[in-house]
């Protein structure tokens, strides 16, 4: 059983900003003003404004490349023969249609380690004072030019956008078998950057793979079908990589409306780095992302900002 925690990565959203100031004033008491400031220092080397006003960031294609090369330097591999789409479902078990074939919640209701999927991949930021090697999830969503992840907006934006991030796909026990994708734009909505406005915790990243001009993600790994306004309550799964282990969990139960902008799905034991995760219903359909409130929740329970309106056109803006 994990600890009771509020937010599942390292940027915690509108619920952490107090906690944030106590642990600032914490630092000057016990340590000094040096001390703070070279602990602001650290986050802000790694923190670009974009255009907060807009919700978006273009990257700096040599910081996204140094980016890469960090995370390739001692922290994962790449794998000379990655597994083929039909072997890694198979292992997986995720293409089945839940309804038909007669889908059950889990039992009990904890999560549990899975086989790593194509389209489901850990989030890494090197160079982070006090990040772990990932720190988040993410998922690729299908989209026009193929090159489309969906994860939460904590994960990529807090005092700013994060400039040293990579999405490895199918991440298991340090290996990146579809190689190490670096974004080119991070889309989130403006009321996220403004007040980590808990009900627009949902972010779009285009990516790219350096060294691979022209690959596109979606080739890759496939992507999952994205679903806006979804009906409530579904038969749902939540996948995602804690901070603390080298391959995914997982965990079924139906998703149900927690207010008209949330989405809550009942599951114990989702800790902190699965944020960003993917809530996936029958026909490996997305509705959410983990996040939302409580930056995500807590050690029974885990959220999802709602895909609506809001979502849908946030989407539409990062595909253009």
């Amino acid at each position: 059983m994990v600890s009771k925690v509020h937010g599942r990565g390292r940027e915690r959203g509108r619920a952490a900003r107090g906690s944030v100031v106590f642990g600032l004033l914490c630092t000057v008491v016990l340590a000094g003003t040096g001390y703070v400031a070279w602990e602001l220092r650290g986050i802000a080397a790694n923190r670009a404004d974009g255009d907060p006003s807009q919700g978006t960031y273009q990257q700096d294609p040599e910081r996204a490349d140094k980016t890469a090369a960090a995370v390739l330097d001692g922290i994962v591999r790449e794998d000379a023969e990655p597994p083929t789409d039909g072997q890694a479902f198979a292992d997986g078990g995720a293409a089945v249609d839940w309804r038909s074939a007669g889908w059950q919640p889990s039992d009990p209701l904890e999560a549990r380690p899975a086989a790593a999927e194509p389209a489901i991949g850990a989030l890494f930021s090197p160079g982070t004072d006090g990040d772990p090697d990932h720190h988040c999830s993410g998922v690729v969503v299908h989209s026009p030019a193929g090159d489309l992840i969906a994860t939460a907006a904590h994960c990529v934006y807090g005092h700013g956008f994060r400039t040293n991030l990579a999405f490895v796909p199918g991440y298991r026990d340090g290996v990146a078998p579809y190689g190490v994708w670096v974004p080119t734009r991070i889309d989130v909505d403006p009321r996220w950057t403004e007040d980590q406005d808990p009900d627009h915790d949902i972010a779009f990243v285009r990516l790219r793979r350096p060294g691979y001009p022209g690959q596109r993600l979606e080739d890759v790994t496939g992507a999952e079908t994205i679903a806006f306004r979804p009906e409530l309550p579904a038969p749902a799964r939540l996948v995602g990589y804690s901070n603390s282990s080298e391959q995914p969990l997982e965990c079924r139960n139906t998703a149900v409306a927690a207010g008209p902008t949330q989405v809550r799905l009942d599951c114990a034991d989702v800790p902190n780095g699965t944020s960003g995760g993917p809530v996936l219903t029958d026909r490996r359909t997305l509705i959410g992302v983990i996040g939302g409130r409580d930056g995500g929740g807590d050690d029974e329970t885990s959220y999802s900002s709602y895909f609506g309106d809001a979502a849908r056109a946030l989407y539409e803006r990062a595909t253009k």
